[in-house]
């Protein structure tokens, strides 16, 4: 299979990945926006976090939120925009996400990484 080059070629379940993700982003005018969808179909979105006190990207902060919830596996994380650095990739490891894909705000897919 040929590796996605925009986000219409995602599965439906990874658009609306991207949708919350992008909709995260923009709520927060946030340079990143993430999206996760648990093991249980459960999605939690974010956007990157940048206070005195607290420093998460959009990766960290979905993740974070999963856990809160109780999550103990994802199936799938999404990330908008910015960098998909190591930090990221550590929080989506953390709970065994085998699928992780970076877009641009635009659609374009930048990079796939998979378990």
């Amino acid at each position: 299979m040929n590796a996605p080059a925009s986000v219409a070629d995602l599965s439906a379940e990874d658009r609306k990945l991207f949708t919350l993700a992008r909709g995260a982003m923009g709520r927060a005018g946030a340079a990143q926006g993430a999206a996760v969808r648990d093991v249980d179909g459960r999605t939690y979105a974010a956007a990157s976090v940048a206070l005195p006190s607290l420093r998460l990207t959009a990766l960290q902060a979905a993740v974070a939120l999963a856990v809160a919830s109780a999550a103990t596996g994802l199936e799938a994380a999404v990330l908008v925009g910015g960098a998909l650095d190591d930090e990221s990739l550590a929080a989506a490891a953390d709970l065994d996400t085998p699928l992780v894909l970076h877009l641009a705000p635009g659609g374009a897919v930048l990079g796939r990484r998979t378990r």
